[in-house]
């Protein structure tokens, strides 16, 4: 049964719009290094690591501010910087200025690291008793997002650059790499335009400081002491480290895995967005999974299901590869609203913090991961560093048989879970 609270489907369609344009810098900057600016893969890696490292150590601070009674600005505000950013990105890389188009790349992390925690916070308030499923479809429509982003990209660009290689490659060696490729993202500016409805959607639904305070104040006058367990967090904290390295750091890769087989920016913009889809659509079976069985189990298993896919990844092709694709963003990525639930169980007072830390320490070390991934390549190939990943996914696997089961937590106290209306 889907949510139909509007605060609801405000912040989910919020997050919709955000995901998806924060993925397609990948697939933006796959396409700037062929056609516009040459940019090495460490360098790829370099700008994608700062700006989702940059977008991870902010969120706890905004998650801070967002039990403050921020929301509203945050999450609007938030989707419209992530947007307009993304937009002068494409602007300043259509001009080749390597140095205004590198910060311009960055900084709409800033945006989508005001919005989740907001976001994650009023889509598990929106309806009483449905945290789980509601937080499930919230991050399945950010899956959709990520999923859309690199697909709509590719299509856009599809036909926005030479194809002087085909001629090179029939002129023989001689001409290699002597014909210089051109091309231009502009086709990407029109789609800024669907942002507009949405940040207004979200002005006008998320509750104001005063309404957020005042059902704060009604429903949670006294705060139970919690005890957070110490050894249960080390372990989430390491197992999700771990996690992070296959999801999100590797799939910013993939299309750079694929443009060097020479697959148009439609093919390796597809590919990624499978990636996204099968991990959101996952998302909601692994998620009522979790509420039936012991979700440290059903994580172990998604993750360990998934190391082959991202082994055999780098050396399939053609339908093999989308399959492959598929089941490493469906295994790795299943696992999240499960895990930013298991955050929230911490933290029972003060969820937009426990949402922000939770989050800022996945897409953190995604970052790291952006870093390792394209620092590894360098030195031992793209191919070689996804199958160090596989590895990486399996002994976070066995990390998470080793969190302690729900039951032998401390106990919380119950959540009054009702939203308050927007004024």
């Amino acid at each position: 049964m889907f949510p139909r609270s509007r605060l609801f489907w405000a912040v989910s369609l919020g997050h919709l719009t955000n995901d998806t344009f924060i993925s397609m810098g990948p697939v933006l900057l796959a396409f700037i290094s062929a056609s516009i600016v040459p940019l090495r893969v460490a360098e790829i890696g370099a700008i994608l690591g700062v700006t989702a490292l940059l977008g991870a150590v902010t969120q706890p601070f905004f998650g801070w501010l967002a039990d403050r009674g921020n929301g509203r600005l945050l999450g609007a505000g938030g989707v419209a910087w992530t947007v307009g950013w993304m937009l002068v990105a494409a602007l300043t890389a259509d001009g080749g200025l390597y140095w205004l188009m590198v910060p311009a790349f960055i900084v709409p992390a800033l945006g989508s690291g005001a919005f989740h925690p907001v976001g994650s916070l009023w889509a598990a308030e929106s309806e009483k008793g449905r945290a789980a499923s509601s937080l499930s479809y919230f991050f399945l429509m950010g899956q959709l997002g990520l999923g859309l982003g690199p697909a709509l990209a590719g299509l856009l660009l599809n036909k926005a650059a030479t194809i002087n290689y085909l001629f090179a490659q029939a002129l023989g060696p001689a001409f290699d790499v002597r014909l210089i490729e051109r091309g231009t993202v502009t086709p990407v500016l029109s789609v800024g335009l669907l942002a507009l409805p949405v940040v207004a959607l979200m002005a006008l639904t998320i509750p104001s400081r005063r309404a957020h305070r005042r059902a704060k104040a009604a429903h949670t006058a006294v705060e139970a002491r919690v005890v957070i367990p110490a050894r249960a967090l080390a372990l989430l904290v390491l197992m999700v480290t771990l996690r992070s390295l296959a999801q999100p750091g590797s799939v910013n890769f993939i299309p750079v895995l694929f443009q060097a087989r020479g697959w148009s920016p439609a093919e390796y913009g597809l590919i990624t967005s499978s990636f996204w889809l099968a991990s959101g659509v996952a998302g909601v079976g692994f998620g009522l999974l979790a509420d039936r069985f012991d979700r440290r189990r059903v994580i172990a298993a998604s993750l360990l299901l998934s190391a082959p896919a991202f082994f055999f990844l780098p050396l399939s092709a053609g339908a093999a590869a989308f399959g492959l694709a598929m089941a490493a963003g469906a295994l790795s990525g299943g696992s999240h609203s499960i895990i930013v639930v298991m955050a929230q169980s911490f933290l029972p007072g003060s969820k937009g913090l426990a949402s922000g830390a939770i989050l800022g320490l996945i897409f953190g070390m995604g970052a790291v991961g952006n870093f390792l991934i394209g620092a590894l390549s360098q030195a031992i190939g793209l191919d070689a560093t996804f199958q160090l990943v596989a590895l990486a996914v399996v002994a976070a696997g066995a990390l998470a048989l080793a969190l302690p089961a729900a039951r032998s937590l401390p106990p919380l106290r119950a959540d009054v879970e009702t939203a308050p209306a927007a004024v």
